[in-house]
């Protein structure tokens, strides 16, 4: 069998220079126990800070596991919609994008599901990995997975701080087992999500 499984989480909660909190932190931890009896092989994550962070502290419930940064885990905007589409609010939040900034993000979505989607190569062992990021990009994975229109990421961009998702690729149609879930941060104070 050649699947492959991917346990997408946002970062942990940070402040507004990107450090993760100690709520962020907290969460970190704990998303570490609850992968900790899953048969990892590595934890990617985003070159950002809060990204890296959250990745240490997964990692320190799963000794031995490779952890290394991935450019393609980098926050960006996927898909920018049709303006006249959207809702008033999303509309003044992609207002001013310039044709330049959209594609650069077209093509990060491409890198991000070059890389990451898809089943092993055949004659392959099936693999577990770990992919911390930002929101966006766990959204664009899950519309990737269910072969939904680009502007639908945004159906999912309020992605909780390390909710996790987990896909599953193989032979057939892409597994979605879980989007955003939360249920390692039981009786953990629940403020909202925050940058």
């Amino acid at each position: 069998m050649t699947r492959r499984t991917l346990y997408l989480a946002r970062h942990g909660e940070a402040d507004a220079l990107g450090t993760l909190t100690e709520r962020g932190r907290e969460q970190s931890r704990r998303l570490g126990c609850r992968l900790a009896s899953s048969p990892i092989d590595v934890i990617w994550h985003s070159p950002l800070p809060r990204a890296a962070q959250s990745a240490a502290l997964v990692a320190e419930s799963l000794p031995g596991v490779l952890v290394d940064e991935a450019p393609e885990l980098i926050d960006h905007i996927p898909c920018v919609p049709e303006l006249t589409t959207m809702t008033p609010t999303w509309a003044a939040f992609f207002d001013g994008y310039e044709a330049e900034e959209a594609a650069a993000g077209v093509r990060a979505a491409h890198r991000l599901t070059e890389r990451f989607s898809g089943q092993n190569p055949a004659g392959a062992r099936p693999t577990h990995e770990v992919l911390i990021t930002h929101a966006y990009p766990v959204a664009w994975m899950v519309r990737e997975a269910l072969g939904a229109p680009a502007e639908t990421w945004l159906s999912l961009a309020g992605m909780p701080n390390t909710g996790l998702t987990v896909l599953a690729y193989d032979d057939g149609p892409t597994l979605v087992q879980c989007v955003g879930d939360l249920s390692h941060l039981a009786g953990l104070e629940h403020e909202g999500a925050r940058r």
